[in-house]
């Protein structure tokens, strides 16, 4: 009897050269959809950083002549107003207030900062993948992450796998 490859009664069962085959197609696959997910975080993220920066700068550009003045304003108006020191101590106070100002501009670009992702996406399947990948591992479900072998599990404990002779 001339031997096909395959177990017998096993004729509606893919050989182990076609299940490698579908395996490498498959982590290839992974590898391009994980390589794209990657790159529209990226993009994404660089958006959200370019249209901050250009915010930032554009509004400093546009605010800051009208900050000045709104600092002498602000001075002579503490001056007016009787504050301690004169026109000095007027003029140190303005400051202290922009100076107050800028603190909490700041703690609000940090706020704005820290929502960027970081490509938290494609790091959480990375890792997810890598460990589905490791043979004899736990998968991040806490699963083992290898696929059984029904012929080995129905065997009970301690069974082992049996490859037949090509004859």
């Amino acid at each position: 009897m001339a031997g096909n490859g395959k177990p017998d009664g096993a004729s509606d069962q893919q050989s182990i050269g076609d299940l490698v085959a579908l395996a490498a197609k498959d982590v290839s696959s992974l590898i391009r959809y994980e390589i794209a997910l990657a790159k529209r975080e990226l993009k994404i993220d660089g958006t959200r950083l370019g249209t901050a920066a250009g915010l930032v700068v554009g509004g400093l550009m546009i605010a800051f002549p009208g900050i000045m003045l709104l600092c002498f304003a602000y001075a002579y108006f503490l001056y007016w107003a009787g504050a301690p020191g004169g026109l000095a101590g007027a003029f140190g106070f303005a400051g202290l207030t922009f100076l107050v100002l800028t603190a909490i501009a700041v703690v609000i670009a940090r706020y704005f900062i820290r929502k960027m992702t970081g490509m938290a996406m494609t790091r959480k399947t990375v890792t997810d993948d890598i460990s589905m990948l490791r043979r004899g591992e736990e998968g991040p479900d806490g699963q083992d992450a290898a696929v059984p072998n029904p012929r080995i599990t129905a065997g009970g404990a301690g069974a082992t796998a049996e490859i037949p002779a090509r004859g």
